[in-house]
């Protein structure tokens, strides 16, 4: 299968042996390698100094051998929208994946774009068809790619143990981690170690933990003034300029009401 076209191409991968196999490999069906690196810096300076037809690039590569080479074809994506791309990996990196693969012209997004699995390639044919393709203008994915991502887009929710759903359903309700620690027969320390792990599941960014010394409540505890330490409720309130008291107890669900510092607050 000889190439309609001879592409330039720029080929990125750390490993030596594969990078000249691949190399040889494209010279062998018509296409001119332009250059041939092993790390991220240095595949974006040969993109923008040989402006090739296509890059080829593994993803994970120098330094850290995490992501560089999919965050180096993002990063050049966005730069140059048109430039076709085409991963090549034994892993599939969905941080970066999706994006990678938004191929939208409506938002200057053009095609050409690819990821396939190394251990997944079963022809050398197919891979040179591949590059072509990508090069043209078209998407090749790897079934397995698709699976993953649209794995990780499941409800979010289900990634939550039971315990962490209750939890969660208390806190939309407004109860404060001294009154879910109470329902659920847990310690306080228990409850806010679920709404942490709540947060990282849902990709939720994480707020800054204050203690009464701060002269601020916690915005991770739920919303309430009362601290475990006795006397941190009326220290923070003082602070704020307010006498503080802590918010009265009631044994049945009661109306929000506001504590001197400002935060809302409701007992169970």
């Amino acid at each position: 299968m000889q190439a309609d076209r001879s592409l330039r191409i720029v080929l990125a991968e750390d490993s030596v042996l594969l990078r000249e196999g691949l190399a040889g490999l494209l010279r062998r069906f018509g296409h001119t390698v332009v250059a041939r690196v092993g790390d991220a810096p240095a595949l974006v300076a040969a993109v923008q100094e040989h402006d090739p037809d296509i890059v080829v690039t593994d993803v994970r590569m120098p330094p850290g051998f995490s992501d560089e080479g999919l965050r180096a074809a993002v990063t050049l994506r966005a730069a140059h929208p048109a430039l076709p791309v085409l991963v090549l990996s034994q892993y599939v990196e969905q941080t970066y994946a999706a994006e990678l693969l938004d191929t939208d012209p409506r938002h200057g997004r053009g095609a050409g774009v690819g990821y396939l699995l190394k251990d997944r390639v079963g022809e050398v044919e197919e891979f040179v068809d591949a590059v072509q393709r990508v090069a043209a203008g078209g998407t090749v994915i790897d079934p397995e790619v698709v699976r993953q991502l649209l794995g990780r887009r499941r409800d979010p929710i289900d990634r939550l143990t039971p315990r962490e759903r209750e939890v969660l359903a208390l806190m939309a309700e407004g109860w404060s981690n001294a009154a879910i620690a109470r329902t659920l027969v847990v310690t306080e320390a228990a409850v806010a170690k679920h709404i942490g792990s709540i947060l990282t599941k849902l990709d939720l960014p994480r707020p800054r933990t204050t203690t009464a010394a701060s002269g601020r409540c916690s915005p991770i505890s739920a919303p309430s003034c009362s601290n475990p330490a006795d006397g941190a409720a009326s220290a923070t309130c003082r602070r704020q300029g307010a006498p503080g008291a802590r918010p009265p107890r009631r044994s049945t669900p009661g109306p929000s009401t506001q504590c001197p510092c400002g935060a809302a607050t409701r007992e169970r």
